[in-house]
């Protein structure tokens, strides 16, 4: 382990997608009818507000895209918008996203979209969200509803972000909406999500046949440390718990994997318990995120087993001074490519974010952005890291 890529021309292959990602609620703006807002308006998070007035400036957002070189986008659509109150479809929001993803195009940008990511509609999130077997059928009738009146305009589908931090951080550590710290709970959303996601991929795929729907899955590259053999075995049951478990159910029900690749994590074992033992060797982002770009490469390999497929469809470094994010995203495209060279059906690759963003309980602290936002005036400024994409694409 530990190993580093070889100066090597890393050239991005043709017909791959090098592309961004975002989410609805943190760069839209004003999405007062989610479970989100509520919770900002009372204090429990920070407010979002404005955000980065994406909802009416994502035609220039794009153009952003396209002018540093992406071929690509991953965009959500806000679920709280399309249907602010049960059963009742808001078609004026049906049309903005209508606009939105034929400007996408327009642009030539590949059309990635995402239905649940992290936030609900109040109106759910008061009936119990994903605690309920009620939440897995409404969020089946917003997919198929989507696919009927969208689905011409999307390219490839996402039914659910990253649904173990979903639960992890509303059911365990209680830190996001709905703040419960419930082991049960935790539990019952995390099964209930699977169904979820197979409800809803068969949903889209009754109105929209020829639809590619996947599911996106943030999963963690373990490492034992010192070659332990107590620690290898922790390792693989966190491996099987946090990785695979969730695909294991839904291989079936998914035309291809989305990885979304933050961390590596060392473990250890002694007499206390388990432990994180990462080295300190290892560079930080701004938010204490160790880097260890190898780890992609492991996190991908481990994907071969289920014969899909695969994007990454997150990976990105909080990095104020803009001295980490080139290499950042040179070297794990890199090991990305290895994966690639070596079977893996890697099809695209999704630089997190395009621009600075509201981070959720984090706020608008961390910058993980491509592109700079100046949140007082809403200007936007390209980092000089940005020229990574065209160095690749023209490699």
């Amino acid at each position: 382990m530990g190993h580093t890529l070889p100066e090597i021309n890393i050239k991005v292959p043709a017909g791959f997608l090098l592309g961004a990602a975002i989410s609805a609620h943190q760069v839209e703006g004003n999405n007062v009818d989610s479970d989100w807002w509520h919770w900002e308006k009372q204090g429990r998070v920070p407010e979002s507000g404005q955000a980065c007035d994406h909802y009416n400036r994502y035609s220039a957002d794009f153009q952003i895209a396209r002018d540093i070189g992406l071929n690509a986008m991953r965009i959500s659509i806000e679920w709280a918008r399309i249907e602010p109150e049960q059963g009742k479809w808001d078609h004026q929001a049906v049309e903005h996203y209508r606009q939105v993803l034929k400007d996408m195009k327009s642009k030539g940008l590949s059309r990635m979209v995402t239905l649940h990511h992290f936030t609900l509609p109040q109106w759910l999130a008061l009936k119990g969200g994903f605690e309920t077997q009620d939440g897995v059928e409404a969020f089946a009738r917003y997919s198929w509803f989507v696919a009927e009146n969208l689905g011409d305009e999307i390219d490839l589908w996402c039914t659910i972000n990253e649904p173990e931090v979903f639960s992890s951080q509303g059911y365990y550590k209680g830190i996001w909406p709905p703040f419960k710290r419930n082991a049960l709970k935790l539990v019952t959303v995390y099964r209930n999500l699977t169904k979820a996601h197979i409800r809803a991929y068969r949903a889209i795929k009754s109105a929209k046949p020829q639809a590619e729907v996947g599911i996106v899955k943030n999963n963690v590259h373990y490492e034992p440390y010192q070659g332990n053999p107590v620690n290898r075995m922790a390792c693989a049951a966190a491996d099987y718990f946090g990785n695979r478990w969730f695909l294991d159910r839904i291989r079936r029900d998914t035309d291809f994997i989305g990885l979304n690749f933050y961390f590596t994590r060392v473990i250890s074992i002694d007499f206390s318990g388990a432990h994180v033992a990462n080295s300190p060797e290892r560079p930080k982002s701004d938010m204490g995120w160790q880097t260890f770009p190898e780890g992609i490469y492991h996190a991908l390999s481990g994907l071969k087993r289920y014969g899909k497929p695969v994007y990454v469809t997150e990976n990105g470094i909080a990095n104020a001074r803009d001295d980490m994010r080139m290499d950042y995203i040179r070297q794990h495209i890199g090991w990305a490519l290895k994966a690639r060279a070596e079977g893996l059906d890697l099809r695209g690759y999704y630089y997190w974010s395009l621009m600075d963003n509201y981070e959720w309980s984090d706020g608008f602290g961390p910058l993980f952005g491509l592109v700079e936002v100046d949140y007082s005036t809403q200007a936007r400024k390209v980092r000089p890291s940005a020229a990574v994409v065209k160095e690749l694409m023209n490699a």
